[in-house]
């Protein structure tokens, strides 16, 4: 009989579902909704779209396991009765800037890349729970518990939350997380595999304990930390949620992961794997069974959703930058990777330097957009275009290099999301990067990886799911790359 098992992939923009089965990966039925706009957001929110999203998927009814991969870093804040305290502050809210250079001076980048693997900037929790404690401070001596949006999703999936809206109720000790998540707080150790207690009381000012450990005076509760392999746990009630979708009895919910984690098992990375994302924000990640450090902040190194390391350097400008300059230029993705490749490579000298968000690598949370090289020859629509293109690239394109930089061996580069299914994001690609791109089929990879593991946690065995992909042939540009980097410096 046909297993069927869900995956969710809760991110910045929409919640996606994928529903299939568990032997093959085969795609049953899907369904999606939005997330509103914002770098603050009530998580009620994303609990109403994971109910629209599952019921525009056709419901749970018939699927055996499901997991959630979230955006990370998330802050989640619950009271002692399960309500959140304040919206949550996103990745991409960069408001604990300041917050996030203080704790780095207070015991050192060595310190935090020995214990933590990476070096504090303003999208990691930690640094979002030193912000409330100053800037809030009657909202963080409210702070029970402290969560992340994949872990508080799946709390209430499980039928917990605040009495007056779960079967369950405020059960704080039941919220659980996965190493993957666990490991972009800024206060969780990826190769001891536990929490840093005074990394998290640096970060809060107040003592941390464990879901599930004996009750102390005055602690904030943090998530269990569940093997990738296993289940959070088995519904012993039907869970009604949002727009009417119930999630049933006996539904085996799976650790879930954070969303760069849920990509890389979705994609099945293996060693020498790199797949360069471009969503909204942009990522350069792959699988590494080593232990990977880097001082400079560059490289964080996460633990991935098998039990081994994943690499990763983040922008917050990536597909984002394409939609500012198309909605310039009033023309959509398609229409303006026709205008980029009517223009040369390196755009005869016009180089965006695309911070329109600020940027977290390099980290400069106050920095804005830049054009250079602008003459008339260079001041028109495929000229403009093609710098957005070469611009969001050669961002991750030193990306890149800091991971190979950090010892990481880079065999094959993947390219996935929204924009890489741009034809002239991919010729720019094998442009800028200047080696073989592999294109993977179009798929909700983050949502296609916590169905993996989903299955994972249903049968025992992690199923193994082919993926058809096609190369663009290496075709380097390495001017492109040199003359970004001088108008970045």
């Amino acid at each position: 009989m046909t297993q069927l098992v869900a995956g969710v992939d809760s991110s910045t923009q929409s919640c996606k579902v994928t529903i299939r089965d568990a032997a093959t990966g085969a795609v049953v039925r899907e369904g999606r909704a939005a997330h509103p706009d914002g770098t603050s957001v009530d998580p009620r929110h994303w609990w109403d779209a994971l109910g629209t999203a599952i019921a525009d998927a056709g419901g749970l009814t018939d699927v055996g396991a499901v997991a959630i991969a979230g955006q990370q870093h998330g802050m989640v804040a619950l009271d002692a009765d399960g309500h959140v305290v304040r919206d949550a502050l996103l990745w991409n809210d960069v408001r604990s800037a300041d917050a996030a250079a203080q704790m780095v001076e207070e015991i050192g980048r060595e310190s935090w890349v020995a214990r933590t693997g990476l070096v504090p900037v303003a999208s990691f929790t930690g640094t979002k729970l030193r912000w409330l404690r100053d800037a809030e401070p009657d909202d963080a001596g409210r702070v029970a518990a402290v969560a992340l949006p994949h872990d508080w999703l799946s709390w209430r999936l499980r039928g917990y939350g605040p009495a007056d809206e779960s079967p369950l109720g405020p059960d704080l000790d039941a919220l659980a997380t996965d190493a993957s998540d666990a490991s972009g707080t800024a206060y969780w150790d990826p190769v001891r595999r536990e929490y840093d207690p005074e990394l998290f009381e640096l970060a809060l000012g107040r003592p941390m304990r464990v879901a599930g450990s004996e009750p102390t005076a005055d602690t904030v509760v943090v998530p269990r930390v569940v093997a990738h392999d296993e289940a959070m746990g088995t519904l012993d009630v039907d869970v009604t949620l949002p727009n009417g979708a119930v999630a049933p009895s006996g539904l085996v919910v799976a650790a879930g992961l954070g969303d760069n984690a849920g990509a890389a098992l979705g994609l099945g990375l293996a060693p020498g794997d790199i797949a360069v994302s471009l969503g909204t924000s942009g990522t350069v990640f792959g699988v590494t069974a080593t232990e990977v450090l880097d001082p400079s902040g560059t490289v964080a190194g996460f633990a991935d959703g098998t039990g081994s390391r994943l690499p990763i350097v983040t922008t917050l400008n990536a597909a984002r930058v394409l939609e500012v300059i198309g909605g310039l230029l009033g023309v959509d993705h398609d229409a303006l990777g026709e205008l980029a490749l009517q223009a040369p490579a390196g755009a005869d000298g016009l180089v965006l330097v695309p911070y329109f968000v600020g940027e977290r690598t390099p980290n400069r949370p106050d920095a804005t957009a830049s054009l250079r090289g602008m003459t008339p020859g260079t001041t028109d629509r495929p000229h403009l275009a093609r710098a957005a293109v070469e611009g969001m690239l050669c961002a991750l394109a030193d990306g890149l290099a800091a991971v190979e930089g950090a010892g990481v061996t880079v065999s094959r580069l993947l390219l996935i999301g929204g924009a890489a299914r741009n034809e002239a994001v991919r010729t720019v690609a094998a442009q800028v990067f200047g080696r073989d791109v592999l294109i993977p089929e179009p798929g909700e990879y983050v949502a296609s990886g916590a169905a993996r593991q989903a299955a994972w946690a249903l049968t025992g065995a992690l199923p193994s799911w082919d993926i058809a992909t096609t190369t663009v042939p290496a075709d380097p540009h390495p001017e492109v790359l040199e003359q970004y980097r001088a108008a970045a410096r």
